[in-house]
Formats: C-alpha cells, structure tokens, sequence
C-alpha cells in the first residue's frame, strides 16, 4: 500500500504532463477571440491626450470609425505607423488610444512616427482596453456608425489589412 502512495505524485504528475502536452498539441496559438465583434462597443468615455475632459469614444467622431489602441513603448505601434498614416491620406477617421501610457511619451511618439488620428484618447490605467478585449497593442476596432464592433485585428498593420480595414469603415 506504502508502494501506491510513493507512486501516485508521479502517476499525478504524469497525467497532468499529458493533459497540457495535448492541449498544447491542439491549441492554435494565431487563434485571437474577437467577443465583440457583432456586438455594441463599448462606449467609454476618456480624457483627450491634449488634457480635455472625458469624451465618449462614439462620440468623437459621428460615423463608422477605426479605433487603434497603441502605446509609445510599442514595438509593432512604430511598424504599424504607415499604413495607419496611409489611412490617414485616404481620409479615414481613426480615434487613437494610448494605451497605458504617460501623456507626454505619446505626444512624443507621435511626433516621432505621424499622428494618423482623428482624436487620441488615453487610457492610463487599461480600463478601456479590459472593456474592449484588448489583449496587447497594437489592436484595431472597425465600429459602424450605430456603434457595432464590425472587426478586430490584433497586432500591427500591414498596408493590406489596413485596406480590408478600410473597406469595412467605407460601408
């Protein structure tokens, strides 16, 4: 009996290896859960990177619109930066929020790389992006004029998912 109770940690231990190697096995890590998309976003209201008083981020600009979550600390936010600056000439409205983040650092990002907004946002603490699903930045939202949550897209922008980005706003 001493045996059995000597065993069952590593029979435990076995077991749970196995559990995880085969989750491990069949779990698409490209896999990006978009909760929101088909549902209402929502509607938050956040200080201006210029310091004026909260707004809601529907409010900003009346109309289908590109939410960008970004940060100056961000890596892919520099990568990103010329397909959203693109936009930008295209004349698509793009709210972007700086995403924990000090004021004067993204102020000074987007000196640095284009401001592409239409209106910058901030977001110091993360409540927004916890609202929003926001699981790291760079992270897009495409919103209908009734608020909706049309797309997401996770990561930087390339100049063709800016496109198909785009094409959901012009709807």
């Amino acid at each position: 009996m001493k045996r059995w109770l000597a065993i069952l940690p590593l029979a435990i231990l076995v077991a749970l290896a196995l559990l995880f190697a085969g989750y491990a096995l069949k779990h698409d890590p490209h896999v990006n859960p978009a909760a929101l998309v088909g549902k209402a976003a929502p509607n938050l209201a956040l200080a201006t990177l210029a310091g004026g008083p909260p707004t809601p981020i529907r409010q900003v600009h009346p109309g289908p619109v590109m939410v960008n979550f970004f940060a100056s600390w961000c890596a892919p936010c520099v990568e990103e930066a010329p397909a959203l600056m693109a936009l930008k000439i295209q004349g698509v409205p793009i709210v972007g929020i700086s995403y924990k983040d000090a004021p004067a650092k993204s102020q000074a990002f987007l000196a640095e790389h284009g401001d592409p907004f239409t209106a910058v946002l901030v977001d110091p603490d993360g409540r927004a992006g916890i609202e929003y699903g926001v699981s790291g930045v760079p992270e897009t939202f495409v919103l209908s004029a009734d608020g909706k949550v049309l797309a997401k897209h996770s990561g930087p922008l390339t100049p063709e998912i800016a496109e198909e980005l785009a094409e959901k706003v012009a709807r």
